[in-house]
C-alpha cells in the first residue's frame, strides 16, 4: 500500500513538473509572438490604422471634416496619427492636399472620433482621407 502511494506521488510530481515546464515554454512562446507582432505593427502604422469620414460646408464657408480612426493592431498603441487630406473637384481633379495630425491615443481595437475645419480650395466637391503615419507609444508589449 505504501509502495503504491509512493509510486503515485512520484508520478504526480513528475507530471506536475512537466506541466510547469510546458507552461513556461508556452509563456515564452506567447511573449515572442507578442514581440514579433509589435515590431510588425510599429514598422507600418498606416497598415493598422483605418480612417473613415465625411465633409460638409459650414455657415462661414469652411469645410468641416468629421472622421473616425480605428486601430486594427493587436498589440501596438498609437498616438499622434498623421492624416493626408486630398481635396477633389466634381470632375475628380486633385485640387490640393494637406496634412493634419490627430493628437489622440489609439489602443488596440479602439476607435476615436475627430473633427477638423479647413478653408478648402474653390471648387472642392469631396475630401479623401488617408493615414500616412503615427507614433507608437513605447513599452506597449507588457
Amino acid at each position: 500500500m505504501k509502495v503504491k502511494l509512493a509510486a503515485a506521488s512520484l508520478i504526480a510530481v513528475f507530471f506536475l513538473s512537466c506541466n510547469s515546464e510546458n507552461a513556461a515554454k508556452e509563456n515564452n512562446s506567447y511573449n515572442e509572438t507578442k514581440t514579433s507582432l509589435l515590431k510588425k505593427e510599429e514598422k507600418n502604422p498606416a497598415h493598422f490604422i483605418v480612417v473613415k469620414g465625411n465633409s460638409k460646408k459650414n455657415i462661414v464657408g469652411q469645410t468641416v471634416v468629421k472622421g473616425t480612426l480605428h486601430n486594427r493592431a493587436s498589440v501596438a498603441i498609437f498616438k499622434d496619427v498623421d492624416i493626408k487630406l486630398s481635396f477633389y473637384s466634381t470632375t475628380k481633379a486633385l485640387l490640393e492636399t494637406d496634412r493634419e495630425t490627430i493628437y489622440q491615443i489609439l489602443n488596440p481595437g479602439e476607435s476615436q472620433d475627430f473633427k477638423t475645419k479647413y478653408f478648402a480650395p474653390k471648387g472642392t466637391d469631396s475630401v479623401a482621407l488617408e493615414v500616412i503615419g503615427a507614433k507608437v507609444i513605447p513599452g506597449t508589449s507588457n
